[in-house]
């Protein structure tokens, strides 16, 4: 990207793609089934648009989450096949906004977007949000999303909690048109998930909300 754009498509690859949920770090509050309050942006307008998209590579569970407890989602853009993703066409100071709420600071700068190597990664920190993707373009715009900077088979998977299977569930249902079975056995299928949960056990889940 020659310059910092203004509008990037921020994708998110995990809870947020649940619009309920985003919306939590747009104008602030706590998520259905979290624990933590978000802030939220300084610029709290809904974004201009959103739209399903997927992503090159594959999503696994891993740490631990404060706001959800169990595994969290992670994306590792080497890893085969292609990830459900959820875009959201933000300012690039709303996207900055975000990527700080999930390392749990308070958004209070812009990133330079322009040093983010165009189909490429820019670390910033050694966070578990603290490495940007440029994942391709849409409309014209930059798909940005934000992930650890490890490989996957460097970190230990970890089960993902209920609540937050039930929220990106939720997302994939929303954003991508999937059923609850479908969605499940997604879910059921990734790294940290999978040997624990079962698609029957998510989709009971997805199918109580």
């Amino acid at each position: 990207m020659p310059r910092s754009p203004e509008l990037v498509w921020y994708a998110s690859y995990g809870a947020n793609m649940s619009l309920e949920r985003f919306s939590c770090y747009l104008a602030g509050g706590v998520p259905p089934g979290g624990s933590r309050a978000n802030p939220g942006c300084r610029d709290t307008a809904p974004p201009r648009a959103r739209c399903a998209v997927w992503l090159p590579g594959g999503v696994y569970f891993a740490l631990a989450s404060r706001m959800w407890g169990g595994g969290l989602a992670l994306y590792d853009p080497d890893l085969p096949g292609a990830a459900p993703a959820r875009t959201y066409l933000v300012t690039s100071g709303q996207f900055g906004d975000i990527a700080a709420q999930e390392m749990y600071r308070s958004p209070d700068g812009d990133p330079d977007l322009a040093r983010v190597p165009e189909r490429g990664r820019l670390r910033l920190g050694a966070g578990r949000y603290e490495t940007l993707v440029h994942c391709g373009d849409v409309d014209g715009h930059p798909v940005l999303t934000f992930t650890a900077h490890w490989p996957s088979a460097a970190v230990e998977p970890a089960a993902p909690a209920a609540s937050y299977l039930g929220v990106i569930g939720s997302g994939l249902r929303g954003g991508h048109g999937w059923s609850a079975r479908r969605s499940a056995a997604y879910l059921a299928s990734r790294p940290g998930a999978r040997g624990t949960w079962r698609s029957a056990q998510v989709a009971a889940l997805l199918f109580e909300e």
